[in-house]
């Protein structure tokens, strides 16, 4: 279990880094777009550097960055508030961070179920992107395999919580 829990960590680790990739891909993106049109503006439609699909660019990497964190995120990023814990158990306090934790997981296998269906979907009609012309079958694949992770680290983060809880002392 101690393998599959540190394995499921790295690789969110690695897609959280990704995730600054995809951010810093949209930030570019934006930001040549701005300046091409803004040139493309000033010069009367002269100088034309515009590009397509600048906003499915930032679009979908908007949602690849998002799900790309949001696996090692479930560590993480919870905030706890101490005004209804306080009184808790340590025992009780991990246990409620697991089945909080679980929730995840349960949002993420939702999303996958959901996400591997489309898959199959847009493979039978063929469905691409307005501007770039990418298939919606990739964009849907890599969508449904970081919702599996999300899913899977939330289960494994719940499980881990909810055991490191019966170890600590009360």
């Amino acid at each position: 279990m101690k393998h599959a829990i540190n394995a499921a960590h790295r690789l969110a680790h690695a897609m959280h880094v990704l995730s600054g990739v995809f951010l810093v891909v949209m930030m570019a993106a934006v930001l040549l777009d701005v300046v091409s049109r803004t040139l493309f503006g000033l010069t009367g439609g002269k100088v034309d550097f515009t590009f397509r699909g600048a906003v499915e660019v930032v679009s979908y990497g908007l949602l690849y960055m998002v799900l790309f964190a949001l696996p090692y995120s479930v560590s993480r990023g919870q905030v706890i508030v101490d005004l209804f814990t306080e009184r808790m158990s340590e025992r009780l306090k991990g246990i409620l961070a697991g089945v909080y934790t679980f929730g995840f997981g349960l949002l993420g296998l939702g999303m996958a179920i959901r996400f591997f269906e489309a898959v199959g979907r847009v493979a039978e009609t063929g469905e691409t992107t307005q501007d770039l012309l990418l298939p919606m079958t990739y964009i849907y694949a890599v969508t449904a395999f970081a919702t599996s992770v999300l899913a899977l680290r939330g289960f494994l983060v719940a499980v881990a919580h909810i055991a490191e809880s019966g170890k600590r002392p009360s």
